[in-house]
């Protein structure tokens, strides 16, 4: 079990936009490309995460100054 990984993985959850979307359109799938980008999970540490309800990813992201958020670009006018 990797703490560092984790770590990234809700700070990018948290503060990256595109990921945040595609991790609540698909968890599983956010996950998996996240894991293929060299990141190691664990299974318990994977289903720990899928237990967060999504909309709370959204809650803290809306927290967190704009400044230190990575923005969509290629969303056209929306914002959360």
């Amino acid at each position: 079990m990797s703490q560092r990984n984790i770590e990234i993985l809700i700070g990018r959850l948290i503060t990256d936009e595109a990921f945040r979307d595609s991790f609540v359109m698909d968890r599983p799938a956010a996950l998996t490309r996240f894991q293929e980008t060299g990141y190691e999970l664990t299974s318990v540490e994977i289903a720990a995460v899928l237990t967060v309800p999504v909309q709370w990813w959204r809650d803290a992201a809306a927290q967190i100054d704009v400044r230190l958020q990575k923005a969509d670009l290629k969303r056209t006018g929306e914002r959360r």
